[in-house]
């Protein structure tokens, strides 16, 4: 018991690391037009992978560093990330919270979950791909979902688009960052997942 529970201190240590890393630098964040792609899910998928669902406490800090991003460094958007954030005349509120923080929970919580129920089947490599694409569009459609409900207007005057047209414009964002977002995800966790297997089964 001792033993699990050191291991799973040393791994959430260096999951941290790896975050924090990521976002003190440009690979954590890459801005494109009013969003960012991101890699800061890499690190949550393959928690969730080698963790199981305690990902989502990864996914929490991955939640946290989009909340002080957008607040110590906002962007025309970051109102919809931050409600310490005023941009002009449109404010963050509690709802940025929401965006921030239960997309990311879930990412890591889904990747986990997925590939547990995989690897039952003895489909470790299958469940990777699968937890990873599940949690990643899941963060993508969440997040872009979110905006819409609560910021809908107030996005599209940011971003300088008509409301009528935000819709395809987010559906445009998921057919782009997301599934370019989601496959990175998921060769980069597998071939991780690969090299850290021998690790996991000593």
């Amino acid at each position: 018991m001792k033993s699990k529970k050191t291991q799973y201190m040393t791994s959430m240590a260096l999951f941290l690391a790896i975050e924090i890393i990521l976002v003190v630098t440009p690979l954590g964040y890459i801005p494109i037009g009013p969003l960012n792609a991101t890699t800061m899910h890499i690190p949550v998928i393959i928690a969730g992978i080698v963790l199981g669902k305690k990902g989502a406490e990864l996914g929490f800090v991955f939640g946290l560093t989009s909340l002080i991003k957008a607040t110590i460094q906002p962007g025309i958007t970051s109102f919809c990330f931050s409600p310490f954030v005023t941009i002009g005349t449109m404010s963050g509120n509690y709802n940025s919270l929401l965006i921030a923080f239960v997309p990311r929970i879930l990412l890591g919580y889904l990747a986990g979950f997925v590939f547990e129920i995989m690897k039952k089947n003895n489909r470790e490599n299958l469940g990777v791909v699968v937890g990873a694409l599940t949690g990643a569009i899941t963060n993508t459609v969440l997040v872009l979902s979110g905006i819409y409900i609560f910021f809908g207007e107030a996005y599209a005057s940011a971003v300088g688009v008509q409301y009528s047209t935000l819709v395809t414009v987010l559906l445009g964002v998921v057919s782009t960052n997301g599934i370019l977002e989601a496959i990175l995800g998921a060769i980069v966790s597998l071939a991780i997942y690969k090299a850290l297997k021998p690790i996991l089964k000593s």
